[in-house]
Order: structure tokens, then sequence, then C-alpha cells
């Protein structure tokens, strides 16, 4: 979908398709307020005072932001993006849900008002999530550094094995796959000793090192010990942990190339 010719160039930008991830920071230029949204060719910013409703779909031609492409479930113009009475608004209207958070649905014909800082939507098809990136730039304030040496999320420290394992243990939500589970603990150990054989992975040292992680953060996020969660226990606890180094972006896409990706 082509800009109108009104657009000023300072208000409305293209962002190129290897800008990068949305999660680490904005330009030092970032007007406080624009939005940012990166799909899976590129994206787009948006300045607060632009009046320029961004739309996102599957369709190059009709829509902004690609997102989607490929996918007959992902509506051509799935949603937009509007600025209404100083905040952010998201309208869904395609036929497939948004996730906009772990416990937040945007159902078709629905509007929410996106929060600032990051956030990663997801368009919930039934073969696949696919991830519209979104951050808004924070307004400065006396004594806080701006936006572009915001640091984000906080990262949780990992080491290479722990980050291996977890990287396997969570790879179906680091596909997109719908509804994702953790891989059990055997067909962990099963690709990891095919991966690197020399290590002698196993169950008990898969599951071994997950735990120490799970402890480790225990203090600082909720429902990662048996005893935060009600019976039966499951695959909660790796998956709660799994949602949050996703949220924080300790863990990222780009880390499945532990795995040969």
């Amino acid at each position: 979908m082509p800009l109108p010719a009104s657009s000023s160039s300072r208000k409305v930008n293209i962002l190129p398709r290897d800008f990068g991830s949305l999660s680490r920071g904005l330009p030092s230029s970032a007007e406080p307020g624009t939005l940012f949204v990166l799909g899976q060719n590129g994206g787009m910013s948006v300045a607060p005072e632009a009046g320029f409703p961004l739309v996102f779909g599957r369709s190059e031609d009709e829509a902004h932001v690609c997102v989607g492409l490929g996918d007959p479930y992902v509506s051509r113009q799935h949603g937009r993006i509007t600025r209404e009475h100083a905040r952010w608004a998201l309208y869904n209207q395609g036929r497939l849900p948004i996730r906009l958070s772990p416990s937040r649905l945007v159902l078709s014909g629905d509007r929410a008002e996106l929060p600032g800082g990051y956030t990663p939507l997801f368009i919930l098809g039934p073969r696949q999530e696919h991830l519209l990136e979104v951050r808004i730039a924070a307004p400065s304030a006396p004594g806080v550094e701006n936006e572009a040496k915001t640091s984000g999320p906080k990262l949780w420290p990992l080491r290479p094995d722990e980050r291996l394992v977890i990287v396997c243990l969570g790879q179906r939500y680091l596909r997109n796959e719908p509804y994702p589970q953790p891989l059990t603990w055997s067909q962990v150990a099963a690709e990891l000793s095919e991966l690197r054989p020399e290590e002698r992975w196993s169950e008990r040292k898969a599951a071994h090192i997950v735990t120490n992680v799970r402890k480790r953060l225990s203090g600082s996020v909720p429902g990662l010990l048996e005893e935060d969660v009600p019976p039966p226990v499951g695959n909660t606890l790796n998956h709660n942990l799994i949602m949050e180094l996703l949220i924080s972006t300790t863990i990222l896409k780009s880390d499945l190339e532990l795995l040969g990706d």
C-alpha cells in the first residue's frame, strides 16, 4: 500500500527489511510517542501527530506492513493501528485473533490500547503464529535517558549449555507453532545427542540444567517452582520459564541457529 502523497518523510518512514528487532531499542532520533511496526519484510514508523492509520496484513499491496505472507488464514488487511486520544490503539479487522500478551487476546472486531515500549503481537493461525513487532518510543522525562539508550526488558544471564538446552526445549515457541508446548526430556536428549554426541546428553542431564535455571530465576519470576502452581503440574513450569525468557527477549528466534536451523 503506497504512502499518501501528503505524508512528510519526518512523520511516516519506511523501515528496511534488515532494520533488526525492535526489542533491542530505537534510533536516537525517535520522537517520543512514535509508533514503530516491523513485519517479515520490513516495517514503518509513524509520528504521533501524523494522523496516519497504519494497516498490517498478508497483502504487500494492500497493507503498509506485511505479516503472514503466504498464509491464506491471515487477512489481506488484518488490522490497523491508529492514534486516538494520545494513545495508540490496535484494531483487529481479520478473522484470526491477535495475542497482545500471554493472557490477552484481541478478537475479531475488538479494539485494544497498546502499552508503551516493546510489544510483540502474534496473529494466531491454525498452522502458524505470525509475529508483528511493535514499539512505541518512550516519552522523555527529567533524569531519564532517551529511548535509544533504554535497555529494554531485563535479560536473564544464561550459560551456553543452559541456552542450548532451553532453546531445544522451547523450539516450538521460537518457530511460532500454534499452541506450542515444551519438548519432552527424551526428545531434548535425543536431539542434543544427535547434534553434539561428544557431550553425552541424557534426559537427566537436560532436566537438571533447566531445573537449576528455574530455581535461579524463581526469586524474581513466579510460577517456576512446583509449590507455585496447583497440580497437576505437567509442563507448566517449563512453559512459564520459556514464556519469561521469550517476553524478556533473553532467547530469540535467531537462537535456533544453535540447533542447526
